[in-house]
């Protein structure tokens, strides 16, 4: 006989608690409890995708030099710019977590990059869409595959119980927000339903070395729907980001146990799917007939990749009492930031200006190597002058207005090269990391935003 068990768990972050609270202890929220029925089994179900008659595993103790181990080979998708951001492929027996806005084409991805993997078996379980929906995605994708198995349901129970028939090498969710475990009485998408059945694929994954993605979806805030418990259960974080009314995907790793946290892959959406992008800063540069003033071109880094990037810049007077500041794809408090600096150190008399900056693309980029690229941006527009085409920035603005280095500059220096253009400006003091710089670029050093200023516009 199963037991039956009533407990509060809070809605912000999870807790579990025996009886209601008006605050929460571990997040300090208030009113925020809820009460849930838990349905305690015999915990032999839980682990339904074991072969019957299969001997249950026991974990004992063991010394750090007792433990074999070798490195695993990754399994490779059909995706370079997956592999790069899951660290150089999938490990066998991850957990791996995937959160987007809603349409932004997550399903898309999974699916087609599924499709694509044809020497190994898949099981996509979706909870949202009908059999005939996703097969009419795949068909527009104009991708097959015969060893490509769909299941439309929602219980744990009965995809576990489904995976043990079919056996695949890789398993997909879409999404947990839509499950349901038996050993709970709550509804689909609460936070003990989501724990309990991100618990459970844990379990499945680790036990039977079978890699598992979980497509999530995100509140208004931004952030991944459900407890902060969620992100540490899985091995990887991945955040499928981008502009709906733009071309460009954006997927960003913001965990990651086998690899680097700061690589991310870039993607464009056609009717054939997600096509990755191998070069974006072609596609992030917009050729131009004629220059045009309040146009830079910034030397940035996105992980371990460069990226040159066009920074537009609008600099009007302002015809109400308080002047306008509108930043696209770059941080407004960092835009003001700048302002000030050369309101300060330049004697540039922005308070009576509108300012509005934009990054090309539809891109959202946090690197400060590009507060040169922006700073020369709003000085073009500032004095109505176009700047070279064949110039670009990478270099930090600090606070007194001195021009600071940034890490990486030789790959900045080598892809700026590569893209046809004829110099780059970066820190004064940053000029020792390419002494000996072979290439063709001219590489001019600066050590203040003055100096900025009388090289630019002379």
């Amino acid at each position: 006989m199963s037991k039956v068990k009533k407990a509060f768990f809070c809605k912000e972050c999870g807790y579990e608690a025996a009886k209601w609270t008006g605050k929460c202890p571990a997040c300090q929220a208030w009113n925020s409890f809820t009460e849930e029925i838990i349905h305690k089994g015999d915990e032999r179900e839980k682990s339904s995708w074991r072969d019957e008659g299969a001997p249950a595993s026991t974990a004992k103790s063991m010394s750090l030099d007792e433990v074999q181990w070798e490195e695993e080979e990754r399994i490779l998708t059909a995706d370079p710019e997956l592999n790069r951001v899951l660290g150089g492929g999938i490990v066998p027996g991850s957990l791996v977590l995937a959160a987007g806005e809603p349409g932004i084409g997550k399903s898309t991805l999974f699916l087609q990059d599924a499709l694509r993997m044809q020497d190994m078996r898949t099981l996509y379980v979706t909870g949202e869409e009908s059999e005939h929906q996703v097969k009419m995605r795949a068909n527009r994708l104009r991708l097959s595959h015969n060893d490509f198995y769909l299941l439309t349901e929602t219980s744990t129970r009965e995809i576990f119980q489904e995976i043990r028939k079919v056996k695949p090498g890789l398993v997909i969710i879409d999404s947990i927000q839509t499950l349901q475990s038996p050993f709970l009485d709550a509804s689909p998408g609460s936070i003990p339903q989501i724990r309990e059945c991100t618990a459970e694929f844990q379990r499945f994954a680790k036990e039977t070395r079978t890699p598992v993605f979980l497509i999530g979806h995100i509140t208004k805030d931004g952030t991944i729907a459900g407890p902060k418990l969620l992100e540490h259960m899985v091995d990887t974080v991945l955040h499928f980001e981008g502009d709906r009314h733009y071309a460009y995907r954006i997927l960003r790793t913001t965990k990651n146990r086998f690899g680097s946290t700061s690589e991310l892959g870039i993607y464009e959406m056609t009717s054939d799917g997600m096509m990755p992008v191998a070069n974006p800063s072609d596609i992030l540069i917009h050729q131009k007939e004629e220059p045009l003033s309040g146009i830079s071109i910034a030397a940035g880094m996105e992980g371990l990749r460069p990226l040159l990037i066009e920074v537009q810049a609008l600099v009007t007077p302002s015809v109400y009492g308080t002047p306008q500041r509108t930043a696209s794809g770059f941080d407004l408090r960092r835009l003001q930031l700048l302002l000030a600096v050369l309101e300060k150190r330049g004697g540039f008399h922005f308070g009576t200006k509108d300012v509005f900056v934009n990054i090309a693309g539809g891109l959202k980029i946090e690197d400060p190597s590009i507060d040169l690229a922006m700073v020369c941006a709003l000085l073009s527009s500032y004095e109505d002058l176009p700047l070279s085409q064949k110039t670009c920035f990478a270099a930090e603005v600090g606070l007194s207005g001195e021009i600071r280095a940034v890490n990486r500059i030789e790959q900045r220096i080598s892809e700026a090269e590569k893209l046809g253009f004829e110099r780059i400006i970066i820190r004064k003091y940053n000029r020792k990391a390419t002494e000996g710089w072979q290439g063709n670029i001219e590489v001019i050093p600066v050590a203040t935003v003055e100096d900025v200023y009388r090289l630019l516009f002379p």
